[in-house]
């Protein structure tokens, strides 16, 4: 399928297109966050995590292994969030301790969530339509799937994390 490494002109338009597309609708997202909710994306990504799982608790190589964040912003970004009462962290059994989601971070995630939701929906959900959706899905799975197959069979280490 591959053609050699450089993209022509409809190639090179499409990816631009979603690079703009990307950047425009994270920043529109994060701004509402931001200055409606006082959140950051970053702080939206860790609240939503720990509150989906089963018991509000994650450890931090958990979420970075969710996030995709490297080790030190995430011991960063979680020593900010616990400054503003967002998580806290417990001692447990293991080495590190468990990342938890407190009453604050609780309320702030489900004050902020419907409105981000219903943004997601009008700027991208309702846009696809269901039809383009699923196939979106189902190419995103697949590009995801090439990535790690890439990563575990020939990519350097400094860059497969």
């Amino acid at each position: 399928m591959s053609k050699g490494p450089w993209l022509d002109d409809d190639e090179q338009k499409a990816w631009r297109s979603y690079l703009l597309m990307h950047r425009t609708l994270e920043t529109h997202l994060e701004r509402h966050l931001q200055r409606e909710f006082g959140l950051s994306k970053s702080d939206f990504e860790i609240l939503v995590n720990l509150s989906e799982s089963e018991t509000g608790r994650m450890r931090a190589f958990e979420l970075g292994k969710a996030t995709q964040w490297e080790k030190s912003r995430m011991s960063h970004h979680l020593s900010r969030m616990e400054k503003r009462g967002l998580i806290r962290k417990e001692a447990c059994d293991a080495r590190y301790p468990e990342i938890v989601i407190t009453d604050e971070g609780l309320a702030a995630i489900k004050a902020c969530a419907p409105a981000h939701a219903a943004r997601v929906r009008k700027f991208f959900v309702d846009v696809f339509g269901p039809d383009r959706m699923a196939v979106l899905g189902e190419v995103s799975d697949e590009i995801v799937e090439t990535i790690e197959k890439h990563r575990h069979a020939d990519c350097p280490p400094e860059v497969s994390g």
